[in-house]
């Protein structure tokens, strides 16, 4: 492989979204991506599963320090919920606790009117099998001991959510739907819940998330589309600018006078112009912060009373460039 200091030197933060395989999970993604970048600081944006495959987008350098804000986007699932049985997982690789045998007289119609019922604010419990944590150790580690304990339920919002295709010619029947939901959404959760408004047990058989916030599928790259263009001297033209991913949260534009002083830690007044016609509705305001030639400067945060603009995360100027 070519040396990748001549790049690295030059392109040290940003996204690149990757689209994980099968078989893999998050953190082998992160590492085999720090070996064929030569670069250490890299964090992904939301673990998946290792059956799961799809969009995990990985931030490089100083994007590292936007994890959080990327983590709290809606994403999107296509989901595979199969009728008929149900397993301690939630999903199809788990040992099966109960299943019907005769024969599952469900039709698409059912499968619709129940799905609506799902769509704005619910409720789920977590499932044993994840990595949520009771008393330092993880819930999946719990479960594989045979123990189980009691779980909060807590509120997600199913934003979207329809059906795409369903076979009930198999002795399960098996639904495809596409889920657009917020952060904490447990999928697999969502098909035994389903299964159960249908009054049956019900798996996940399959996942693959579709979308992270703004980026889709069909914008990753596998890993060995990014070995390829590591090789080729390419990598530069995979990496999202950093505010890309964080277009969700609002923008504002300073003259850069007054952004300087920002840049040292001091918090500033802003004049009230400078929010007109921007889509600002809390008091506490979380904004993007731009000079006037459209570069980045990080993230802020704003008291839309008072006007005064705290810094959050700052970049330097000559970290960053992008559009509003």
């Amino acid at each position: 492989m070519k040396s990748n200091k001549r790049w690295c030197d030059r392109i040290i933060e940003g996204i690149i979204p990757i689209h994980k395989p099968a078989g893999w999970t998050s953190h082998d993604v992160v590492a085999r991506m720090r070996r064929i970048l030569g670069v250490k600081r890299i964090g992904h944006t939301g673990t998946l599963d290792p059956a799961v495959t799809g969009v995990l987008p990985l931030c490089v350098g100083r994007a590292t320090r936007l994890v959080e804000y990327i983590q709290d986007l809606s994403k999107e699932y296509e989901a595979v919920l199969t009728i008929g049985y149900s397993t301690d997982t939630e999903d199809s690789s788990g040992a099966v606790t109960e299943s019907i045998e005769h024969e599952i007289k469900i039709t698409r119609e059912q499968v619709e009117l129940v799905l609506r019922q799902f769509v704005g604010p619910i409720q789920q419990v977590p499932p044993m099998y994840s990595a949520l944590k009771h008393n330092g150790k993880k819930l999946y580690e719990l479960a594989r001991e045979g123990i189980e304990i009691e779980r909060k339920s807590r509120e997600v919002i199913i934003h979207h959510i329809e059906l795409l295709d369903y076979n009930h010619t198999e002795k399960y029947p098996n639904a495809r739907i596409r889920v657009s939901c917020s952060k904490g959404t447990y999928i697999r959760t969502l098909c035994v819940d389903i299964g159960r408004a249908l009054g049956l047990p019900a798996v996940m058989s399959g996942l693959v998330r579709t979308a992270t916030g703004g980026i889709t599928l069909d914008k990753c790259y596998t890993l060995e589309e990014i070995q390829q263009l590591v090789e080729q001297g390419e990598i530069q033209d995979v990496f999202l600018p950093i505010d890309v991913a964080i277009s969700h949260i609002p923008a504002i534009v300073l003259e850069q006078s007054l952004i300087n002083r920002a840049l040292y830690g001091q918090i500033i007044t802003i004049p009230e112009s400078c929010i007109e016609g921007s889509k600002l509705d809390e008091i506490e305001q979380t904004i993007r912060l731009y000079n006037e030639a459209n570069i980045f400067f990080g993230i802020f945060s704003l008291n839309i009373q008072s006007l005064l603009l705290t810094p959050v995360k700052v970049f330097l100027p000559s970290e960053t460039s992008s559009n509003v």
